[in-house]
């Protein structure tokens, strides 16, 4: 059964030769050329989703003002904030399912056309809200609302642009192109960054609180309606023929997932732990925690965090191309140790109240989770066959992103307030980089190898 971009692999097996055409065996196409749709296909997705969810955790003081009445407990109403924002991330799991399924059952590119589709709408709808003064609580149980259609919709994003990239990728190149998967991630992240620091430097913050906040969603459109038109286009992984027999489809991914694959779930539950508390502490809750442990100012603290995301963003593709080279298993276990050590001095230097330290703190502690972020997804898509590999993906990355992710920023409030320690945060850090550490020394190296069919 010939399958244009399902991959096949033997244990053992080398690097394909760099040709420009396809190597083929009696059961499976490897891609040698690549696609120039392929890269774009992967990076919107994750720019709209982590544009999205960026902005929501950048303007989370000014949201407690507008939608959790935070004139009268400031601390409170930020903690309903970030917990509306984990809310979104406990239903990725059930899209993950959801997507993984018909991805797996119907092909990746329709599907991967819905996710961005929902997820902009959702978006644009949370620009549009009423706000506590208007309406009272009932503001904040529309934004939940929201926030659920941008979870379940997002459980099927990441999982499915990284199946689709790894399919249509060289295995010799595979590491480095599904860095472009994450890449978008930290340039959504970079964008919502950048989109809040002008906002915060032009307009006063009453400007802020009135309207101004509502602008950063609604930009969501623009970007939300460019990823259709390029998913739209798309060629699918999965072979026509393939698709129209059912051969080699599973009629239920996810048991058979289950069933079959536990190991590679686990493992890419383990490893997605330390990439999600890492990218939503070092990315997200470090500028709230720049401003009101560090003392900076919210400009500052935006400012900072646009500088790390800049440096990540630029560092990832050289960490793809690294796991090529070098192989999955040493950056990740690497990666994972880096934040594990640096995790405490750098929350410490951050804590310090010298803007310099600060901010090279947030730029050092970057670079490990640009390096998982690097490196992940490709490991991911070699764990599993064809058949359950878009579920595989979306199951373990979003139930770890259900545990650490969303829950991130509230579960460091949380840990300030209890203990009273400016670096609590720090050691959630290094709890989950001792879970991902482990994880990654049980991982069999697959570098260079073609994916599994059927």
């Amino acid at each position: 059964m010939e399958a244009n971009g399902r991959i096949a692999r033997t244990a053992g097996s080398e690097p394909a030769p760099p040709a420009e055409a396809t190597v083929r065996d009696q059961e499976t196409v490897v891609p040698q050329a690549i696609d120039p749709r392929v890269v774009p296909a992967g990076l919107i997705g994750s720019i709209v989703e982590y544009y999205d969810f960026g902005i929501y955790g950048y303007l989370a003081t000014i949201l407690s003002v507008v939608f959790f009445a935070g004139g009268t407990d400031p601390t409170g109403a930020l903690l309903a904030t970030f917990a509306t924002f984990a809310a979104a991330f406990v239903l990725r799991p059930l899209g993950g399912l959801i997507f993984g399924h018909l991805g797996d059952r119907f092909g990746r590119s329709r599907i991967l056309a819905a996710t961005i589709l929902s997820m902009c709408a959702a978006t644009v709808a949370i620009g549009v809200l009423p706000t506590y003064s208007a309406i009272g609580v009932g503001a904040a149980f529309l934004l939940v609302a929201a926030r659920c259609v941008q979870g379940v919709a997002s459980g099927g994003e990441v999982g499915g642009a990284a199946a689709y990239v790894a399919e249509k990728s060289p295995p010799s190149r595979r590491g480095f192109l599904c860095s472009t998967v994450q890449l978008g991630a930290l340039a959504g992240a970079l964008l919502a960054s950048i989109a809040v620091t002008i906002l915060t430097s032009v307009l006063t913050h009453a400007e802020l609180v009135s309207w101004g906040w509502r602008i950063p969603f609604l930009l969501s459109l623009p970007l939300g309606l460019v990823g259709l038109w390029i998913r739209f286009r798309l060629e699918d992984s999965v072979a026509d023929d393939e698709l129209a027999s059912g051969g080699g489809l599973a009629s239920a991914p996810a048991a058979e997932l289950v069933r079959a694959h536990l190991p590679g779930l686990l493992r890419t539950l383990g490893l997605s732990t330390l990439l999600f508390a890492g990218y939503y502490v070092v990315y997200v809750y470090a500028s709230t925690h720049l401003q009101r442990t560090g003392g900076f100012t919210a400009s500052a603290a935006f400012w900072s965090t646009t500088t790390t995301l800049i440096v990540s963003c630029l560092a990832m593709p050289l960490f793809g191309h690294l796991a090529d080279k070098w192989g999955r298993k040493p950056l990740l276990f690497g990666a994972a140790i880096a934040f594990g050590v640096l995790a405490v001095p750098g929350f410490a230097l951050m804590n310090h109240h010298v803007y310099a330290l600060a901010l090279l703190a947030q730029v050092v502690l970057g670079l490990p989770e640009s390096a998982l972020m690097g490196v992940v997804f490709a490991t991911f898509a070699e764990m599993f066959p064809s058949r359950v590999r878009y579920t595989g993906i979306a199951l373990g990355f979003n139930l770890a992103s259900m545990a650490v992710g969303g829950t991130a920023p509230l579960i460091c409030l949380w840990l300030l307030d209890i203990t009273g320690n400016a670096l609590a945060p720090a050691w959630f850090l290094v709890a989950t980089a001792v879970i991902s550490a482990g994880t990654a020394l049980t991982l069999t190296e697959t570098r260079g190898t073609a994916l599994r069919a059927g």
